[in-house]
């Protein structure tokens, strides 16, 4: 297992004793908890149930119904 060395500012470093202390867990889990949320290589189910949840959002065929045709290009 890995050390690292770290070095917070004082309010900082209070914070972090803070929030620890109140999810019962020494500093080091604390910080190795916040770097691997950091790591995370794929959206949470939280976010990736987000498209379709809003009733009234138009659908993409909406969407494209409104678009218009492209201007006339310059002559080169």
């Amino acid at each position: 297992m890995g050390q690292v060395t770290i070095y917070l500012d004082d309010e900082t470093e209070q914070k972090m004793i803070e929030n620890a202390r109140v999810m019962k867990l020494s500093k080091s889990k604390w910080i190795a908890g916040v770097i691997q949320e950091k790591l995370v290589d794929q959206w949470p189910d939280t976010v990736r149930e987000l498209p379709g949840s809003w009733g009234d959002f138009p659908s993409l065929e909406e969407l494209r119904a409104g678009e218009n045709t492209d201007s006339e290009r310059e002559a080169l």
